[in-house]
């Protein structure tokens, strides 16, 4: 298993770069991963976010998507990409120390990469 050092503490990654074990996360790593991720200085816009991801992780919910954070938080969907740009929901994800969120067959939504209900 792949591994990752981040404010000097190794953790166990995916291949690309997911935690594998949410509870090696500590907040002080945020910012090294979102730096990786060619994010600048998380705001307090990025941190509801990102709190938000763990939160719905931790509680056994699906992940939520861009539209429903957009929703959830009262901001528009462009906000949700201008926060994270690439692709928002897994990049936060990431910066959470959660597991990848990943479309379920047929698109009927998303489901974190080990979830298995």
């Amino acid at each position: 298993m792949p591994t990752m050092t981040f404010t000097g503490l190794s953790v166990d990654v995916t291949d690309d770069g997911f935690f594998t074990n949410p509870g090696q996360w500590k907040e002080e790593m945020a910012r090294e991963i979102a730096a990786r991720e060619g994010i600048g200085q998380l705001t307090d816009d990025h941190w509801k976010v990102i709190r938000y991801m763990r939160s719905r992780y931790l509680g056994n919910e699906r992940p939520p998507t861009a539209r429903f954070v957009s929703k959830h938080f009262a901001i528009s969907v462009r906000q949700v990409y201008q926060l994270f740009p690439k692709r928002p929901m897994k990049v936060a994800a990431k910066i959470a120390g959660v597991p990848e969120p990943r479309m379920y067959l047929g698109g009927c939504g998303v489901n974190w990469g080990n979830w298995s209900s």
